[in-house]
C-alpha cells in the first residue's frame, strides 16, 4: 500500500486555510502557496512540508470540485427557480426517495460485511443525511402553508377592498390550489 499523500497530512484547519487559498490564488501561484504553508507548518512545530507538485495536484482535484460544486449549484437554482414552491415540496419528497434508495444499497452493502469491517461512520453520515431531508422536507411543507396562508390574506383584502368578490377569490384560491 502506497504511503499517505502529504496532503492528507494536514491537520483540519491548514487544509481549510490552503482549499481557500488555491481558489483566492484562482488555482495558481503554487511556488508562492508552498512557502506559505510550509511557514505556516513550521510555525505551528509540524516536521511536515508540501512541495509545490503536490500541491499542483491537490489543486487541480480541488478545482474540479470546485468547478462540480458551481455546476450543481447553477443546475440547481435554475431548476428550483423554474418550478414553482408546490413543485419545490415535489422536489424534496423525490430526492428523499432517491436517498432512501441510496441508503438501501449502502445498508445492504454493510449487510455483507461482518461486524468489524463495519465503519460505523457510513452508518451515522447516512442516517444524518437522511434527518437533513427530512427536515429540510418539513421546512419547505411550512413555507409552502405560509405561501399559501399570505396569498389567501391577500385575496381576503382584495374581497374587503372591494377589489374582486368573494366567489371570484375562492374560485383564484382552487385554481392556485388551496382552496379554503
Amino acid at each position: 500500500m502506497p504511503p499517505a499523500r502529504k496532503i492528507n497530512l494536514l491537520p483540519a484547519e491548514l487544509k481549510g486555510w490552503l482549499k481557500a487559498e488555491l481558489v483566492a490564488r484562482g488555482f495558481g501561484g503554487y511556488e508562492d502557496l508552498s512557502e506559505a504553508l510550509n511557514f505556516r507548518l513550521e510555525e505551528a512545530g509540524s516536521e511536515l512540508r508540501i512541495q509545490k507538485t503536490a500541491l499542483a495536484e491537490f489543486g487541480a482535484e480541488h478545482r474540479e470540485f470546485v468547478k462540480l460544486n458551481e455546476q450543481a449549484a447553477a443546475w440547481t437554482t435554475d431548476w428550483m427557480t423554474s418550478e414553482g414552491l408546490q413543485d419545490e415540496a415535489n422536489r424534496h419528497n423525490i430526492l428523499f426517495q432517491m436517498i432512501t434508495a441510496l441508503a438501501f444499497k449502502v445498508m445492504q452493502a454493510q449487510m455483507l460485511k461482518s461486524g468489524e469491517e463495519i465503519d460505523p461512520k457510513e452508518l451515522h453520515f447516512l442516517g444524518r443525511m437522511m434527518k437533513d431531508v427530512m427536515a429540510s422536507s418539513g421546512i419547505r411543507e411550512a413555507i409552502l402553508a405560509g405561501e399559501r396562508k399570505r396569498q389567501s390574506e391577500k385575496l381576503d383584502a382584495a374581497v374587503a377592498a372591494g377589489d374582486i368578490d368573494a366567489d371570484a377569490a375562492d374560485k383564484a384560491r382552487r385554481i392556485m390550489g388551496f382552496a379554503a
